[in-house]
């Protein structure tokens, strides 16, 4: 006969079992909730890339996340190519090839869908319906080359086109071939991705799809920097002369310019893009500022430090430099501004790089806004032309609503 004492140690053993799983349940349902509202999509290989010599830096295989659309958007598809910088000699491909930019093999095989990419209608109003693809970046040139290196113990394969070519070729038949409604973004390197392949994808699409394309931070721009060095330009010569990148810069850019080179930066190449374009960029973008307007090369004795850090530290002379860089941007988009009919633009004044994939600068209730107005309300209106949307951020310090990169 059990005891009182035994009793109460098996009432308190099945409680405390009961609570631990209710416990464990509820964990478990966090994660189930976390990860639902994270929005994770899988990782898909291309399984014919390889024979058609579409390979990353390292020869392995090219891949995307695609979310399927649902409802009012089963037929509509957004492409967002990733950025992630470039490799523009042998031995920093050699390298970015040993990692995530430059090989699948070493990528998540789960990416979060946020901001543009989100399923989440609260989130993301326009386009979380959607078709969403995210397009894995690891040829190093954005999307741009057709070449390879190889010597008795190296080969880097450089085939950002092939890369390009295959993805769409693999998308096709899963849908994009009936495409309603298509947005063709990027942000950074991948930003500046879709000024290449623009009207390349408008042409693959349905002659009775809408297409439009959208840059996130791939204004790059042709800027000397502090030292009036033309630190950019060299760096892309010597990537474009790498990757073979040449013979694929827009023609009727490339014959009408002294140094065809320049072609590569979009300031140059826009005029000649015939499908409906939208520009974000921050005027003070924060990648240009520092590695274009003050590189480490040119700023040896680290008088910037503290400016690119925190804005507020920057000094009466470098604030006027960063104005300049500003009324640069602004002078290289005046004809886009005042002639593009279907264009659309939103520059603001935050020291930021990329706003279109977070969630905080994308659509939340203290993202930046310019005119009162979001990045997704203003790409929505754009892109649905319910308004005209150019707008124009007034200089720094003026914006309150700016999430500023501090790093």
């Amino acid at each position: 006969m059990k005891t009182h004492f035994q009793l109460n140690m098996v009432t308190m053993t099945i409680v405390l079992f009961l609570v631990t799983c209710t416990s464990w349940s509820s964990v478990y349902s966090q994660e189930h909730q976390l990860q639902q509202q994270r929005n994770l999509v899988k990782m898909t290989l291309v399984p014919n890339a390889k024979a058609q010599g579409a390979v990353c830096l390292d020869g392995s295989l090219p891949a995307y996340h695609l979310d399927r659309g649902f409802g009012a958007g089963a037929q509509n598809w957004l492409l967002q190519f990733e950025g992630g910088g470039w490799c523009n000699d042998v031995k920093s491909c050699l390298e970015r090839a040993t990692t995530r930019r430059g090989s699948t093999l070493y990528m998540n095989k789960l990416e979060v869908f946020s901001g543009i990419l989100s399923n989440n209608a609260s989130l993301n109003p326009d386009f979380y319906n959607w078709n969403r693809v995210k397009i894995r970046y690891c040829d190093g040139a954005s999307f741009a080359g057709d070449s390879m290196f190889y010597n008795q113990t190296t080969k880097l394969y450089f085939r950002g086109q092939r890369i390009w070519h295959a993805i769409i070729l693999d998308l096709l038949p899963k849908g994009l071939n009936l495409a309603n409604k298509a947005l063709l973004s990027g942000c950074s390197a991948g930003g500046l991705a879709t000024f290449f392949h623009c009207d390349n994808f408008t042409r693959t699409l349905p002659k009775t799809a809408t297409v439009k394309c959208l840059s996130d931070a791939g204004f790059f721009l042709d800027v000397r920097d502090v030292t009036l060095n033309h630190t950019a330009r060299v760096f892309y010569e010597n990537l474009i002369n790498l990757q073979g990148i040449g013979k694929y810069l827009d023609k009727n850019c490339t014959s009408s310019r002294y140094y065809p080179h320049q072609c590569f930066f979009p300031q140059y190449s826009l005029a000649y893009i015939a499908t409906p374009y939208f520009i974000l960029n921050s005027v003070y973008d924060v990648y240009q500022f520092h590695h274009h307007l003050v590189p480490p090369s040119a700023d040896l004795h680290g008088y910037w430090n503290h400016c690119k850090i925190r804005p507020t530290s920057c000094t009466p002379n470098q604030i006027r430099i960063l104005q300049g860089f500003r009324s640069q941007m602004l002078r290289d988009l005046t004809f886009f501004y005042g002639f593009s009919k279907r264009g659309g633009l939103y520059l603001n004044s935050c020291f930021a790089h990329c706003q279109s994939e977070s969630q905080d600068t994308w659509f939340a209730p203290d993202s930046p806004r310019v005119n009162n107005k979001t990045i997704a309300e203003a790409v929505g209106d754009w892109y649905f032309g319910r308004n005209v949307t150019k707008v124009v951020d007034c200089p720094y310090p003026c914006d309150n609503t700016c999430h500023n990169l501090l790093s």
